[in-house]
């Protein structure tokens, strides 16, 4: 089976996928998105959609080369869970490259995943390590890192990549930054998703320590001196630093109730299967 999955593309990518369903019918399948929702929202449905036993993604920007297949089913037969692609030969922009390079190697410490190109798009998973996975946001960066983390053997392997012929990328800046927001909510959720008091409790103790200490300084300077000295700098910098933890603990939050209580909410315009 073929599943396509049209992320609210403007262009004639349905009419064309329309043409190859007509033409295949028992073989490929397309849902069409009301609206651009994203790769990670793609993946979900298309991974949701699968019934095969073995799950191959690939984007759709013809950079990557399905003669790859193969062998990554070769590696899935030899016992691994989650094979990824890793385009070692990457023909693309250095603007692209290097910071790719750079945060590959950072994303590999931090994770403890030893790939190469942990974001590449083109990968194989067994139907059940695919469908364990909670894809949304931007989760489809570190899907080999989830499935490390549950337990599944993940391995990487070379693949043929092309030149893009056809259409623009869509990454920028912003991908970087959100990614980063995105791997501390993981790592959030890794280790304190059952017990987020450990975490909590001990920034609570750690900045009650400081008030403490702070008014205690206040306390025996106003016992000795019986002068009590306002200090706004002071009052201002701590006064930032609560405000601060209060807005990470808001957003760790939202992303654990968001974890707790997500459910995929993509509207299919159309669906041809």
């Amino acid at each position: 089976e073929v599943i396509f999955i049209d992320d609210g593309s403007t262009d004639a990518s349905f009419e064309t996928l329309r043409t190859l369903y007509e033409q295949y019918p028992s073989r490929v399948r397309a849902y069409r998105f009301n609206r651009n929702y994203g790769k990670s929202a793609a993946l979900s449905v298309g991974i949701g959609k699968a019934l095969g036993d073995i799950i191959i993604t690939m984007d759709a920007d013809l950079q990557d080369d399905p003669t790859a297949i193969p062998d990554m089913l070769q590696l899935i037969d030899q016992g691994w869970d989650l094979v990824s692609g890793w385009k070692k030969k990457r023909h693309d922009p250095l603007v692209f490259t290097v910071p790719s390079k750079c945060w590959n190697a950072c994303m590999s410490i931090i994770t403890g995943v030893k790939l190469h190109d942990l974001n590449c798009g083109f990968k194989a998973y067994r139907s059940n390590v695919a469908k364990s996975l909670e894809i949304y946001g931007e989760r489809h960066r570190y899907l080999p890192a989830l499935a490390h983390w549950d337990g599944f053997r993940v391995t990487e392997i070379p693949v043929p990549h092309h030149s893009r012929k056809f259409g623009k990328s869509k990454y920028g800046l912003s991908k970087f930054y959100k990614g980063i927001f995105d791997l501390l909510t993981i790592l959030f959720l890794r280790k304190y998703m059952k017990n987020p008091m450990h975490f909590f409790g001990m920034l609570g103790i750690i900045f009650a320590l400081i008030g403490v200490g702070v008014l205690a300084y206040f306390g025996i300077e106003w016992v000795v001196t019986r002068q009590m000295h306002i200090r706004p700098l002071v009052l201002l910098a701590l006064g930032a630093i609560i405000m601060g933890i209060q807005f990470m603990s808001i957003g760790l939050i939202g992303e654990l109730l968001t974890n707790l209580m997500h459910h995929d909410a993509y509207a299919i315009r159309e669906s041809l299967e």
